[in-house]
């Protein structure tokens, strides 16, 4: 890793993985250090990259969009899986578009109001130029969505390596 992160640096993540929001006052309180150190801190971590935002989660059912879609994209030959998923990005139920290596050149997410809208949406992801076929999988319930406890075991790993 380029960018030198030492245990202060692993704190101020770590606080951030659980609350993104959680003003730097609070963290350099926590942490026994000044504010100005912490934003010091994280503006380093965002200009190398090791921090590249801040996001928002958002419950799609309460916008009635129930159903979540999970398509694997195949590409004709002699079409750019990159230049597919520029294509795709015109639909905006496509949430994710993933570039993947296997079975499927592109492996997508997306967010529907119900099986006729997702209809409407692979139909129209099947009529983008170069798209040959797509194999489709509805999620019945999502039961775990969780990328903190990894980002907190990377964080740990690292912090006994100090």
């Amino acid at each position: 890793m380029a960018t030198k992160i030492d245990e202060v640096d692993c704190e101020i993540i770590l606080r951030l993985i659980d609350n993104a929001r959680k003003p730097f006052t609070e963290i350099a309180k926590d942490l026994l250090v000044s504010t100005g150190t912490v934003h010091q801190r994280v503006r380093k971590l965002e200009r190398a990259g090791v921090i590249s935002g801040y996001s928002l989660s958002v419950n799609y059912r309460k916008f009635g969009y129930t159903l979540t879609v999970y398509v694997g994209v195949f590409v004709q030959t002699g079409y750019s899986a990159v230049k597919v998923i520029d294509r795709l990005h015109a639909i905006p139920e496509v949430t994710v578009a993933d570039l993947a290596a296997g079975t499927y050149s592109v492996f997508c997410k997306l967010r529907c109001k119900d099986t006729l809208h997702a209809k409407e949406v692979l139909f129209s992801m099947q009529s983008v130029e170069g798209i040959k076929g797509t194999e489709t999988m509805i999620m019945l319930e999502e039961r775990l969505n969780d990328n903190k406890r990894l980002l907190k075991s990377i964080i740990g790993e690292m912090k006994r390596q100090l």
